[in-house]
């Protein structure tokens, strides 16, 4: 997925995290008014992401050692600090979500489950821990072309303004999906120092995009099962995510394919896809960004 911004980009950013905090007592449980289905579509996230960038954390902290690259490492720390950010302001949304009387511990045990466990250390020693480490660097880096993506779209997403999408939401995805796009690379780039295997970075992102594709459509139709307003009343359908993905107020299912495969490309490097011009003027403007850094 690509972008209209300016060719002009930084040629490097210093990657910093920014300690932003959001007010979620004004919003409605469904931001974009009158559309459950991309409120919740887009809700996943919130469920799926403060598990996943611990996750992320804890495996570029074991994989520090590796770096003999000074600029590598300071860029590696500089996503452990916005990853640790990222996972604590989801995490807020969904305390607001628990208030308004939909509980998404059940879903979220779940992911905690299979990242603490299932994608956990595992207890290894040896070769095998350093395999495994490597084998989660490049289900990492696969994940992070996908963030990356959604990150543009979002950024780009004119239709959720035009919703009427509450400015607090769209501002802590804009904020987080800059910063996405920001860091793009880094995974990427630790992975191609450390391991670099084509073959384990392609079945990486096999399975990531699977997976992540997979517990997207489960979060979907639990929250829209545990949605008090609606309760249970209205079922997610293929034609909504079509619907939404044509309105531009949910990510376009045909656009996300598409990006998958130029990931396999032996020659890619995230810095092809999205635009740090444009992460970087959003982070300018950004009522929580701009409130961190004063």
């Amino acid at each position: 997925m690509t972008s209209d911004a300016p060719e002009d980009e930084p040629e490097h950013i210093v990657l910093h995290a920014r300690d932003v905090e959001f007010d979620w007592t004004r919003m409605d449980l469904h931001w974009i008014p009158g559309d459950p289905f991309a409120t919740h579509t887009i809700n996943v996230l919130h469920l799926l992401l403060p598990e996943g960038e611990r996750w992320f954390v804890k495996v570029f902290k074991e994989a520090l050692p590796y770096i003999r690259d000074e600029r590598l490492r300071e860029d590696v720390l500089g996503f452990i600090g916005q990853e640790a950010m990222h996972a604590e302001a989801h995490a807020g949304v969904l305390d607001h979500m628990d208030a308004h009387g939909l509980d998404p511990s059940p879903y979220v045990s779940q992911i905690a489950w299979m990242f603490r466990r299932l994608l956990g250390d595992r207890g290894l020693t040896g070769a095998k821990a350093e395999s495994w480490l490597m084998t989660r660097l490049a289900l990492v880096s696969g994940i992070e072309h996908m963030t990356a993506v959604l990150g543009q779209w979002v950024l780009d997403a004119e239709a959720l303004d035009r919703a009427g999408a509450d400015p607090v939401m769209l501002d802590l995805l804009r904020w987080h999906g800059a910063e996405e796009v920001e860091h793009r690379a880094v995974a990427f780039d630790l992975f191609m120092h450390v391991d670099g295997d084509y073959r384990r970075r392609a079945l990486a992102m096999v399975v990531s995009t699977g997976a992540l594709f997979a517990l997207w459509v489960r979060g979907v139709r639990f929250l829209m099962a545990a949605d008090p307003v609606t309760k249970g009343r209205l079922k997610p359908r293929w034609r909504d995510i079509l619907r939404t993905g044509r309105q531009g107020t949910t990510p376009n299912l045909w656009r996300l394919a598409r990006s998958v495969p130029e990931y396999f490309k032996p020659r890619f490097h995230p810095s092809q896809v999205g635009s740090t011009a444009k992460a970087v003027a959003y982070l300018a403007v950004s009522p929580a960004a701009r409130a961190a850094e004063h």
